[in-house]
């Protein structure tokens, strides 16, 4: 029971606690964090980073340009978050409030606060506004997380399309990551709620690609944890680090996840695009690209060690245990009738709800026998074939009466009834006897004749 509840446990507490930790650190009483700023004039800068280190050491990095004109020019390359400028008793601000808000509130107050001591009036110029209805600057953010979680669901969902190979996978990721960004963009343009810039198509196209093409790639290795992977990487930390607090007021662990991580990387590549004129574009589209050959590699790894496994099963002409279940992600599945492999049990694993063996009248195992599960309708809720040793396992199954056939060519087909319940482990164990030996059958089970004997098998 101890570890049963260990493991199911595991998902829900490390989300729990990445949740509690990541986003309250994250977004809770934002300050700059190593914020670059262009002002012109080496001699103002040297003065204008004396102060800003006095008041708050390592919130911002400043650097000097050679005029107010270069000091523009950096924000709206995305140089700088801000450009400052000072003559006489005038100074102005340069900041762009499609960095968001919060980060253009925090320039102001700093700046006016050190204008105020030096007995100047500050100007603030937005170089970069945003759209009438995205005040606070976060539209985008929103709209990269419409196009980031459900590319994870959707790699989630293929995993069940046993139908399709990796080549459907991906031509299917292709056409719903299209889908969904030419949806989301007519949504954001048909509301006003960012510019009409084609170019933020192929930017949510790329994000969606790859968040579905990683996690579809990931699976095979990570298995039962695939949830925890999935919801990890796409919401613990991609939200916090996305830019829903601007970048530069987050603490230095969150702005090297946003360096990495596919929405904050998408995020500045919408916002390049919208609102720079597309300045800082290059980067974060080599980095969702890079996601996207990192989903195609594990892809390409896992084949070939399927390949190889093929191989060497080929060569040994044995099939020890039934093929791996496919990954399940019990936060969108509720449990099918599967067959397991029969082994010891590994963490995170799915436990049998019923398992038995297989043997003849000699009580030795007997290998491939075909052992098929029935509900009392007589529907087949499942079928596997023994191991080299006789054992089977299956998991999934509903509560209630069950019926369970073996089958063996050349000998008689047997039958079991279980009650199954919650929580209860279940076993049923066949002897098979040879069709020339009619051994009484034992209370509890019941020899199929061959009209049964063809419907159970």
């Amino acid at each position: 029971m101890g570890r049963v509840l260990v493991e199911t446990l595991t998902i829900p507490v490390t989300l729990f606690l990445g949740l509690l930790f990541c986003f309250p650190l994250a977004f809770h009483q934002p300050q700059p964090h190593h914020a670059r700023i262009a002002v012109a004039e080496p001699a103002v800068e040297r003065k204008v980073d004396t102060a800003l280190q006095r008041e708050d050491r390592g919130g911002f990095d400043v650097t000097a340009v050679a005029d107010a004109q270069e000091a523009r020019r950096a924000v709206l390359d995305r140089d700088a978050v801000a450009g400052f400028a000072a003559d006489g008793k005038h100074a102005v601000l340069y900041v762009a409030k499609a960095n968001g808000s919060a980060l253009e509130q925090a320039l102001t107050k700093g700046f006016t606060q050190l204008a105020a001591r030096n007995h100047q009036k500050l100007t603030v110029t937005d170089v970069a506004p945003t759209v009438g209805k995205d005040g606070p600057g976060t539209t985008l953010v929103y709209f990269g997380i419409a196009w980031n979680v459900p590319g994870y669901l959707l790699a989630t969902t293929l995993l069940r399309a046993v139908t399709f190979t990796r080549r459907r996978k991906l031509i299917t990721i292709a056409g719903v990551a299209g889908l969904f960004s030419v949806v989301g963009f007519l949504v954001g343009v048909g509301l006003d709620l960012f510019p009409d810039d084609p170019m933020a198509l192929a930017i949510a196209f790329l994000l969606t690609t790859a968040v579905a093409t990683f996690s579809l790639g990931m699976a095979p290795f990570v298995r039962h944890f695939f949830p925890l992977a999935g919801l990890g990487l796409y919401v613990v930390l991609s939200v916090p680090s996305s830019g829903l607090v601007p970048v530069q007021l987050l603490p230095r662990f969150f702005q090297g996840l946003h360096a990495v991580m596919p929405l904050g990387n998408a995020v500045d590549a919408l916002r390049g695009v919208m609102y720079f004129d597309g300045a800082g574009v290059l980067r974060p589209i080599l980095v969702l690209c890079a996601w996207i050959t990192a989903g195609t590699a594990l892809l390409g790894l896992d084949a070939w060690r399927q390949h190889r496994a093929a191989v060497a099963l080929g060569a040994e002409d044995e099939q020890e245990d039934v093929p791996e279940p496919p990954v399940e992600d019990p936060s969108v599945e509720t449990p099918t009738p599967t067959a397991l492999p029969v082994r010891p049990h590994h963490f995170g694993e799915l436990l049998p709800m019923l398992e038995g063996t297989v043997r003849d009248t000699e009580q030795q195992p007997v290998r491939q026998a075909a052992v098929t599960v029935m509900d009392t309708g007589g529907r087949q809720l499942v079928r596997t074939t023994t191991n080299a040793r006789g054992e089977y396992a299956v998991t999934g199954l509903p509560e209630g009466y069950i019926s369970i056939v073996a089958s063996h060519p050349g000998r008689d087909p047997l039958v079991h009834q279980k009650l199954l319940q919650s929580g209860v482990a279940v076993r049923a164990d066949f002897t098979l006897h040879d069709r020339r030996s009619r051994t009484p059958v034992g209370a509890g089970t019941e020899h199929l004749g061959p009209r049964h004997a063809r419907h159970g098998s």
